[in-house]
């Protein structure tokens, strides 16, 4: 999930830079929501190991 993030928010950054709004906020959104998924499954992950 965090590759994904990390995939997203490139392209965010990079449709951003060439103009694409809708496109980037779409990614960005995209990004952010992989990112939680990420921390949501980590913290379980965490808390399972215990």
């Amino acid at each position: 999930m965090l590759r994904y993030a990390l995939i997203f928010i490139i392209v965010a950054i990079i449709a951003a830079v060439l103009g694409f709004g809708y496109l980037a906020d779409t990614a960005a959104l995209i990004a952010k929501v992989c990112f939680v998924v990420f921390l949501i499954f980590a913290l379980l992950s965490f808390l399972k190991k215990k």
